[in-house]
Formats: C-alpha cells, structure tokens, sequence
C-alpha cells in the first residue's frame, strides 16, 4: 500500500469526510483491521479563504504547493488536495511535487462518462461554477457542463460558506438544492455533479430528481485504487 497524502483543511469539515471515507474503503476493500496509510496536511483555512476573497490565487497556490512539498518530505507517495475549489491552483502544486497528483475533476468526469451521461448540471462555490479552471477541465474530457442561475449561485455559495465550512445545514436548503436541481434538469443536465466537497452532506440521493455524483466519494476511491496498484 501506497502512503497517500492528503492536503486538507479547506474546510475541516469536508477533510474529516475524506479521512473516514479513505479508511472505511480501505476497511472494506482488505478487510480485518486494515486501514490506509496515509499523511494529512491542514491547512488554516482563513488564511486561504482570504487569499481566495482577494483574487490571490497565484499567493494561495505557492502556499498550497509548498505544503504539499511537505507531505511529499513526510513520505507521502501520491497526493490528493482534498478541496474542488482550490483544484484552481493545481498546476502550481502538480509542479512543484514528484509523485502523482490525483485530480478530483478527472475523476469525477471518468465516472460520469462512465455512467453513459454527456450533460453535468455543476453544484459548487462561486469560484467553480463561474471560473473556467473546473469547467474546461470537465469539458476537456467531452463533458456538456451547465451550472445555476446567477441568483442561486450566489445563495449556493452563501450556504457553503456560512453553513457547511462551519459545520451548519440550514433546514430550508435541501429544498433549495431541491429546485436548483429541477432547473439544470431543464437546462439538459442528466446528472448532478456535487462539486464542492461539503454539498454531500445536505443533498440527498434519495430526493435528487437527478442522478447525484458526489465528488468526495469519487476521489476517496480513486485514491484507494491508486494506493493499491501494483
């Protein structure tokens, strides 16, 4: 087994969903007392969520790419940045580490070819949905991508930011993901992709009226089969 790095903290909340989920797969993929081996990093989040506010990105990727150089030092033998919106700088990590970087929007868009679907509604932070740097991403693997309107995009990432990075669901948001959902439907999505690692902890499956790709899940499983590969 492959020592996997984790770069996390952004948001805490959303890397304790990662930690969990990268044991219990492994739990279950060997069974017994088996968990990962693995190295987390994280980060002060209000020190990156300011450089985001600032439009520093260049400053957050130097940040993030010298820290992932640390779990690299630590013995960490693949990296993961356990974050969608930070996937921003993720050239700027790529380049400054050796071992491979596991990219949540590759694999998130692997799945959902897989599932036979071209059209992906987007559910993220402002910055994913309206920057081109996850889009295009998507779209460089032959995906249609179709996000919110201006208004909900703006509600979705006020509901992130002072909810779920705090550990808060509010009781009115799931019907608000609920009609969100409706609207990309009729934009043509066929699926719904969760793009924002806190999002799976309030949009249900079972309420969806659209397929759900949760984009934690996938990445954590991703990472399992890259730890174990020969």
């Amino acid at each position: 087994m492959r020592t996997i790095g984790l770069l996390g903290g952004m948001s805490f909340e959303s890397s304790l969903d990662y930690y969990r989920l990268l044991n219990e797969l492994m739990r279950d993929r060997l069974g017994g007392l088996h968990s990962a081996r693995s190295v987390m990093l994280s980060v002060d989040f209000a020190e990156i969520d300011q450089l985001m506010r600032d439009d520093r990105w260049q400053q957050a990727g130097e940040v993030l790419a010298a820290e992932a150089q640390r779990l690299e030092r630590a013995g960490a033998e693949l990296l993961a940045l356990c974050t969608n919106t930070l996937h921003k700088v993720a050239p700027a990590i790529e380049q400054a580490v050796s071992i491979p970087f596991i990219h949540i929007a590759d694999e998130a868009a692997t799945r959902v070819l897989e599932a036979g679907q071209r059209t992906i509604g987007l559910l993220a932070t402002a910055y994913t949905m309206e920057q081109d740097f996850y889009r295009e991403r998507l779209e460089s693997h032959g995906l249609e991508v179709v996000v919110p309107a201006a208004d909900d995009r703006a509600e979705i990432h006020r509901i992130i930011f002072e909810g779920l990075c705090l550990g808060r669901i509010e009781p009115s948001a799931g019907e608000f993901f609920q009609r969100v959902i409706v609207d990309l439907a009729g934009q043509g999505a066929e699926g719904v992709l969760l793009g924002c690692t806190e999002l799976a902890q309030i949009v249900a499956p079972e309420k969806s009226p659209l397929p759900l790709y949760d984009t934690t899940r996938i990445h954590v499983e991703a990472i399992v089969e890259i730890a174990l590969r020969d």
